[in-house]
């Protein structure tokens, strides 16, 4: 019996691999009513598996862990997969664009370290990369900044993609194989 609820266990723990969550802003609203004020809040939070998986949720609530539990749920549920090269940083340059907020992605040679601010260091923190280099142009607004570099790496490729779409080789995307001949 004790040897059946171990298997159940390592099965949910397989199902359910360790997330990395980061709090990257929470907002303090108020609606003024006849006996004054209510106040709610605002989460927004980042969840990654650190090998390639993110998401971003929001959650409000009256009360600050119950938004930050709700946008926690919703970050989960809203995770997407981004190609890594070599699991440490990205495939290509790429810029992103939300609203008024627009960032630049750019690839890094190892032992670059994550060089972003605010909101997209997070998301980077997450991925499980290691090597990046961001620039927000536009607005410091936390949720536009992430939808925008979300935005971005939901058009990153990689090569082997690439390849297959054009039904060649992964060196011939990159040209290697008019170098050696030329």
């Amino acid at each position: 019996m004790a040897r059946n609820n171990d298997k159940s266990d390592q099965n949910f723990q397989r199902e359910e691999p360790e997330l990395i969550e980061k709090l990257v802003g929470i907002n303090r609203v108020a609606k003024v009513v006849k006996g004054g004020r209510r106040f709610g809040f605002a989460a927004l939070v980042v969840v990654g598996d650190g090998k390639g998986r993110v998401g971003f949720g929001t959650g409000k609530a009256k009360e600050v862990p119950e938004a930050i539990r709700k946008a926690t749920e919703d970050a989960k549920r809203s995770m997407v997969r981004v190609p890594l090269r070599e699991g440490r940083t990205l495939h290509h340059d790429i810029t992103g664009r939300y609203g008024a907020g627009r960032v630049q992605l750019r690839a890094a040679p190892s032992g670059t370290g994550i060089i972003a601010g605010g909101p997209m260091r997070a998301v980077f923190e997450a991925l499980g990369v290691q090597d990046v280099v961001a620039k927000s142009i536009g607005t410091s607004n936390p949720h536009n900044m992430i939808k925008a570099t979300f935005a971005a790496m939901a058009r990153i490729q990689a090569p082997r993609s690439v390849a297959t779409k054009r039904g060649m080789k992964v060196a011939d995307v990159f040209g290697k194989s008019a170098e050696a001949t030329a």
